[in-house]
Formats: C-alpha cells, structure tokens, sequence
C-alpha cells in the first residue's frame, strides 16, 4: 500500500514528498489549490494555512483536508513514462 513517509514544505504551493517506495519528488499543487473547485481546499489559498501540514499517511491539513498518496504520487511523477500504466490503473490518465 501507498504512504507518504515524509513531507517538506518547499516553497510557493509545492511539497517536496518521500513515499513508502523510497521515491521523492515535488508536488506542485498551485493549479489544484487556486482553482478552487474544491470548496474545503480553498481554505488552502493562504499560503500559511498550506505550509501547515502534517504527515499520516498521506498530507494532512487540520485533521480535515488530505489528498490521496496515489494522487500525490501521479502529481510527482506524472511525466514518468515508466509509471503511466500504473496511473492508467488508478485512473489518472
């Protein structure tokens, strides 16, 4: 099973994320936080309130917002050619 193992806060809306798998790689959610279609993470646009996340599995804000490690992993490595049937299987692309 997927996880986040550890997380830093990099800068502007992009999260340096370690996996279980022993992958890292950036996250940019700049695109997912500022469209705001998602009414609870527009509460993200502050940029204070984004830095403050915690590690549980996946990226946690506030015991309410989290996003799917598998999510997180496909924003990190969505140009991987090598991993595009397994984002094809989650249904990412």
């Amino acid at each position: 099973m997927l996880s986040v193992v550890d997380a830093e806060y990099q800068d502007d809306y992009k999260i340096v994320i370690e996996f279980n798998d022993h992958k890292k790689g950036v996250v940019d959610l700049k695109d997912f936080i500022l469209d705001g279609k998602l009414k609870p993470f527009r509460q993200l646009q502050d940029i204070e309130k984004f830095k403050n996340f915690t590690v549980d599995y996946t990226i946690k804000w506030n015991d309410e917002l989290d996003l799917a490690p598998e999510y997180l992993y496909y924003r990190a490595f969505e140009n991987d050619i090598k991993l595009k049937d397994k984002f094809k299987k989650w249904g990412y692309i």
